[in-house]
């Protein structure tokens, strides 16, 4: 008997267990954001920013939550160790994305990298949080600055695009090639363009589902709103893969 209530004691106050991959560009402060996470939720302090260094490979940190504990996987940011990144993907139940929102010179690089993460199939159906970190820098961009920032970066790539692929089109012709060159041209550029619609499809998608949140890791403020919204979103995106809803 003993064990059998025993089991099911274990049973009912199990809890569902998910992964949450923290990434973004190096210096973004998705350690010090980590960290405060682990502060603000466990009995033991995350910690403190002063000791805090570059992340090479990965830091963890787990949380408990009503029903619920959400464990993280903190990936370093650096240019040459972002491949590991993808490698997470297949594993994790959300993204969040920290960018610094005070450092507006990496801005471009940080959409780069944001629309690569965007462009990934694997993602499709996770739920992604794009975390503008530092608010309590008043030089700080504002969320929907931010918003504004990456619609501008893409209108403008788009444009770029545009500009070469007609570019290309106009030297294609100049060459004066043949028919037959011509025609297999024009079976290159439509299958150029499926792929890019394709693509364009996926991040659109994304784009739709998409949520901006501010947050200072330092001060902790916005931080419990993040973690909020991870523990909803999860939990919605699991009842919609086991067909609840």
């Amino acid at each position: 008997m003993y064990h059998l209530l025993k089991g099911l004691h274990a049973h009912l106050t199990r809890k569902d267990e998910y992964s949450v991959v923290i990434i973004g560009l190096d210096n973004a402060g998705k350690t010090t954001m980590l960290e405060k996470i682990k502060t603000l939720y466990n009995p033991t302090p995350g910690m403190p920013p002063e000791k805090i260094g570059p992340t090479v490979g990965q830091n963890i940190g787990k949380i408990s939550l009503p029903s619920t504990t959400l464990r993280f996987f903190d990936l370093g940011g650096q240019r040459d160790i972002r491949s590991i990144w993808p490698k997470y993907y297949d594993e994790c139940h959300a993204v969040v994305f920290v960018l610094d929102a005070v450092d507006q010179v990496r801005l471009g690089e940080t959409w780069e990298v944001f629309d690569e993460v965007l462009n990934s199939p694997r993602l499709l159906n996770l739920p992604l949080l794009l975390l503008a970190n530092k608010q309590d820098n008043p030089t700080s961009l504002s969320v929907a600055e931010i918003r504004e920032s990456f619609d501008a970066w893409q209108r403008a790539r788009q444009s770029r695009e545009a500009d070469a692929r007609e570019a290309a089109r106009e030297k294609a012709k100049g060459k004066g090639k043949g028919r037959a060159m011509d025609a297999e041209d024009e079976a290159e550029e439509d299958g150029g363009e499926r792929e890019r619609r394709g693509s364009a499809g996926v991040r659109d998608e994304r784009l739709a589902s998409l949520d901006v949140m501010g947050a200072s890791a330092l001060e902790g403020t916005g931080v419990k709103e993040a973690v909020n919204w991870l523990y909803v979103r999860v939990q919605n995106a699991r009842r919609i893969d086991d067909g609840r809803f």
